[in-house]
C-alpha cells in the first residue's frame, strides 16, 4: 500500500487515529474488533474504531526487560500468549530463558492486573471470523507488535491487521509476516522514536484508557 504525504508531526494520539481509521476504511473491513494496546495505543484506536464502525477493545502486552536495565526490552508478552524474545539480543546479553523467568512471571501478574481493570475481568471477545485491526501510536523495534500478532493468531481471525500512524521501515517488513497487512501512515527515513513524530505525546493513566473505552 502506498504512503500518503501527513503533515508531521501528528498533534496528538487522537489525530493520528482519525487519518489512520480513515486510511484503513480502504480494506473493506467488516464489523471489526479493534484493539488498542494500551496506554497509548488505545487513544489511537478509538477514533479508528468510530471510523470503521467496530468494536473497541484492548489486548494487553507488556515488555521483558533486561534484569540489569529493565528498560531495555528483550521481548514481550501478550495476553494469552507466549513470550516471544529477541534471542540474538539475548544471546548477546548473555541471557537465558530461565534468567528471565522472575521478569516474565512479574510481566504476567502485571498482564492479569491490567486485564482487570481495563475489562473488569472479562476475556477478549470470540475473534474467530473476525476481522480484527491491532492498533498502536507507534512501531519502533515491533517487539510489543509481534507479540500481539502471535497471540492472536491461534485466534482463527479472519482477518488480522496491524496499523500505526508511524513506524519504522525496517520494522514493517520485519512483521509482513506476522499479519495479513500492516498500515503505516509514516515510515520516515530517519526514525528514532515513537514520540519525536507528535506534537502531544504525554503518558496515559489508567483512568485515561477507562475513560476511552467507556465512550
Amino acid at each position: 500500500m502506498a504512503e500518503m504525504p501527513y503533515d508531521l508531526p501528528f498533534l496528538d494520539r487522537a489525530e493520528a487515529g482519525v487519518l489512520l481509521g480513515e486510511r484503513l476504511t480502504r480494506l473493506g473491513l467488516r464489523a471489526p474488533v479493534v484493539l488498542g494496546l494500551p496506554r497509548g495505543g488505545v487513544a489511537v484506536a478509538a477514533p479508528v474504531a468510530e471510523r470503521l464502525h467496530g468494536t473497541l477493545d484492548v489486548l494487553i502486552v507488556r515488555k521483558i526487560g533486561y534484569p540489569f536495565q529493565p528498560e531495555l526490552g528483550v521481548g514481550a508478552i501478550a495476553e494469552g500468549g507466549a513470550p516471544v524474545l529477541d534471542t540474538t539480543l539475548m544471546r548477546r546479553l548473555g541471557l537465558t530463558e530461565e534468567t528471565l523467568a522472575k521478569v516474565v512471571s512479574s510481566e504476567r501478574k502485571e498482564l492479569a492486573r491490567q486485564a482487570a481493570v481495563y475489562r473488569g475481568g472479562r476475556p477478549l471477545p470470540d475473534l474467530s471470523g473476525r476481522d480484527v485491526v491491532v492498533v498502536d501510536d507507534g512501531l519502533a523495534t515491533g517487539g510489543t507488535a509481534r507479540a500481539a500478532l502471535r497471540a492472536l493468531r491461534p485466534m482463527d481471525t479472519a482477518v488480522l491487521v496491524l496499523a500505526v500512524p508511524v513506524g519504522a521501515r525496517e520494522t514493517r517488513e520485519a512483521l509482513r509476516d506476522e499479519a495479513d497487512d500492516v498500515v503505516i501512515l509514516v515510515t520516515p527515513p530517519q526514525f528514532r522514536a515513537v514520540g519525536e513524530w507528535y506534537e502531544h505525546f504525554g503518558q496515559l493513566t489508567d483512568d485515561d484508557v477507562l475513560d476511552l473505552l467507556s465512550r
